[in-house]
């Protein structure tokens, strides 16, 4: 298992495959897939990122993170990181930010004039699924994943399973 980006002892990830786009607009290495570990899948810089296979089957970090995102971003940030009157569009925060930065906002919080993100530090149900929900709306920035549901994803394996039960207690 991966230790560099690892969430409470607990190293989540997701994949690949970005449906045509502007060459120059998303340099493509922070989202091709390098390599694949237990069911997720990082970049050549050890970053997790999505997976969709050509008839649309979504790794499942992409699949947990639509979910993830579903129970706890979206009442601020809109359905699919769309963005609402209460808070911005989120979806191409993971692109943007990238990792590191995407980390730091939603683990410490920021505050930007009157607007505030809460810090999730502390919520497992974030933390635990912090890759998920960062593959998912980097997929979601770079159009890979449609609005809504995903209707088709791989099986959870059993190495994300136990990493989950372990990180939720």
């Amino acid at each position: 298992m991966k230790t560099t980006h690892c969430i409470l002892a607990l190293c989540l990830a997701g994949g690949f495959a970005v449906p045509a786009m502007a060459e120059d607009a998303v340099d493509p290495a922070i989202y091709e897939v390098a390599y694949e570990e237990d069911g997720r899948y990082f970049n050549a810089d050890d970053i997790p990122t999505f997976n969709v296979a050509e008839d649309g089957t979504v790794d499942w970090l992409t699949f947990s993170g639509f979910r993830r995102y579903h129970a706890e971003c979206h009442v601020c940030h809109g359905p699919d990181g769309e963005g609402s009157t209460y808070a911005p569009a989120v979806k191409n925060s993971a692109v943007s930010l990238g990792y590191d930065g995407f980390f730091e906002v939603v683990v410490n919080g920021r505050e930007n004039g009157n607007s505030v993100m809460p810090h999730f530090g502390e919520n497992k149900n974030v933390m635990c699924y912090l890759d998920d929900i960062y593959v998912y709306l980097k997929a979601r920035g770079l159009d890979a994943v449609p609005r809504g549901r995903p209707a088709k994803k791989e099986a959870k394996s059993d190495v994300i399973r136990e990493d989950e039960d372990a990180c939720m207690g």
